[in-house]
């Protein structure tokens, strides 16, 4: 199990993310519209930089849903590899069924 540190710190970045997700969103299509003069566009990469790093959403980590492990999560489960093998073979998860051929 992830210590409970990086569950919590992980945490505080999705609500980071959330609060700023619409001010990133703009500023980002401001920097990269063509048509804006090179002074609206430099203004607006300013802005961003000073937004807090971990309001920016390359910085949202995947993690387990049960053990809060970072690495090996299945984006369509949620979960960490470890616990949905022990769920298939439990047969908790519909479905999915052990390969043999």
């Amino acid at each position: 199990m992830a210590k409970m540190a990086l569950i919590q710190r992980e945490l505080k970045r999705d609500q980071l993310v959330a609060k700023y997700a619409k001010k990133h969103a703009d500023l980002k299509a401001t920097a990269n519209d063509a048509k804006r003069s090179d002074e609206e566009r430099a203004a607006a990469r300013l802005a961003l930089q000073k937004l807090p790093r971990n309001a920016n959403p390359t910085r949202q980590r995947n993690r387990c849903a049960i053990t809060g492990r970072a690495r090996g999560t299945f984006q369509q489960f949620g979960l960490g590899r470890s616990k949905i093998r022990e769920m298939a073979f439990a047969g908790e998860i519909p479905g999915i069924v052990k390969a043999s051929w």
